[in-house]
């Protein structure tokens, strides 16, 4: 039998991997299974640094796994992948399906340029592969609960197995692993499939439980930090949902919490499917007539942002620790977006870029429509009017401060009463820490003026 080639792209690891079993199939019990990375230009240059170094991590784990036989090349898809086909005499190409927008346009070019030879998609990242579940009027769902009972409703597979001895193939030449990047000074989290594992597994024993509740609590160690290891495939959330499932019972909610998150994750890539547009794009049309300020002044808002310096004490936690550790908590992602779209009345693609360039998580899907959820431009029916008050999310969710306190180091002596107003504590600011550089209440008022002349017009 001729060998077989398995490209991986997001699915970096060897267990619950449909593709890699097809390609065990497809080589027969004499044949070698020849496993290729390519390191595509298109995707490597927009990336940032941490998913660069996260991902060079993932594949020093996968060559370690495989014995030293992963195949890294470089350069288009489009004509590395077919040369390597001739190289090695591989009878057919196995991949896991890309939903995402340039995924389907490069695999389009690539099977076209194997002519005769197969280009098998089986499995893709996802519990439930993007487009399948649709309304019962045969349109795509817009709304994330209605998707979320017909996904329940369908169910999720079984695991695939793990192939057993997997004849690699041996001797095809390599190029050494992508260079290390300079994460200058960021924190990054342990790559690779193992390391997957170990997170899933310390979450799943430790912090599962009380998920419902503690999510949104950031200064708490409560929340996965799966995101990262969904993001390349070290781990399936196929195998994350059928051990969650063994966990319900007299814990139901916190596992039905969990998987609701596995499943907003799917249906943002399902809208990504129906509406690649909308990477770039509002999803609501009429969104597009928002008007945002542009300039030198709201370039210099835009820098105090990033920058965690807006005076804003919750915000600018989120932002110092997203360069910290190339991740920020869930529920402060929401409200250092707020801040950004609706008080200082930047465009959300510029913080989606942002986030883009410095998350090791960033996935287009995700990062785009979350997004768009809190700028009133996407799926949620809620509209534009939702506005975090940054001071109140902060006294609400991290009351007793643990999490500004971690990351804005000037506020560390502030009472727990003044630590998110500290412009109101009785000595003044600390040292170090501007004033707030908006008036959140005026604000408010502009973002829903603007608001509202969209819907007038």
């Amino acid at each position: 039998m001729p060998p077989a080639l398995i490209w991986f792209r997001r699915d970096l690891r060897l267990s619950d991997h449909p593709a890699l079993v097809a390609a065990v199939e497809a080589a027969g019990g004499d044949g070698t299974v020849v496993p290729v990375f390519v390191v595509d230009p298109r995707l490597w240059g927009p990336s940032g640094a941490p998913r660069r170094q996260f991902l060079r991590g993932c594949l020093a784990d996968l060559r370690e796994q495989t014995g030293g036989a992963v195949v890294i090349r470089s350069g288009d898809p489009a004509r590395v992948v077919p040369d390597l086909v001739r190289e090695t005499g591989a009878g057919s190409v196995h991949v896991s399906f890309d939903a995402g927008v340039y995924g389907r346009e490069r695999d389009a070019a690539v099977e076209r340029a194997l002519g005769d030879v197969p280009f098998v998609r089986t499995g893709s990242p996802y519990g439930v592969t993007p487009g399948r579940l649709l309304k019962d009027d045969g349109t795509p769902f817009k709304v994330y609960s209605p998707f979320a009972r017909a996904w329940r409703a369908r169910g999720v597979h079984s695991p695939a197995p793990r192939p057993d001895d997997v004849a690699w193939a041996e001797g095809v030449p390599t190029e050494d692993l992508p260079p290390a990047q300079d994460l200058r000074g960021t924190v990054m989290p342990a790559a690779g499939e193992a390391a997957g594992r170990d997170v899933w597994a310390q979450f799943r024993e430790q912090r599962l439980l009380g998920y419902a509740t503690a999510r949104n609590t950031p200064g708490a160690d409560a929340t996965s930090r799966l995101s990262a290891h969904l993001k390349y495939g070290t781990l399936h959330p196929r195998t994350l949902h059928a051990e969650a499932q063994e966990l319900a019972g007299d814990h139901a909610e916190a596992v039905e919490k969990f998987v609701g998150e596995l499943i907003w994750r799917d249906f943002y890539a399902d809208v990504l499917w129906h509406r690649p547009e909308t990477a770039r794009e509002p999803f609501n049309p009429q969104m597009r007539a928002m008007r945002y300020d542009t300039g030198p002044d709201a370039d210099e808002r835009f820098a105090a942002w990033a920058e965690g310096r807006t005076g804003y004490p919750i915000v600018d936690a989120g932002m110092r620790q997203l360069h910290g550790e190339a991740y920020v908590h869930n529920r402060v992602r929401m409200i250092v977006a707020s801040f950004l779209v609706k008080d200082l009345h930047l465009d959300w693609r510029r913080g989606a870029r942002f986030f883009f360039d410095h998350l090791v998580d960033g996935d287009l899907a995700s990062n785009q429509h979350g997004w768009q959820w809190v700028a009133g431009t996407g799926t949620d029916p809620s509209p534009y009017y939702r506005v975090f008050n940054p001071t109140r999310q902060g006294q609400q969710f991290d009351p007793d401060g643990a999490y500004v306190r971690r990351w804005v180091p000037e506020l560390r002596d502030v009472p727990d009463r003044y630590v998110h107003e500290p412009w109101t504590a009785p000595g003044g600011l600390p040292e170090g820490y501007p004033a707030p550089i908006v008036d959140h209440a005026e604000e408010r008022r502009v973002a829903l003026d603007r608001y509202q002349a969209v819907r007038d017009a």
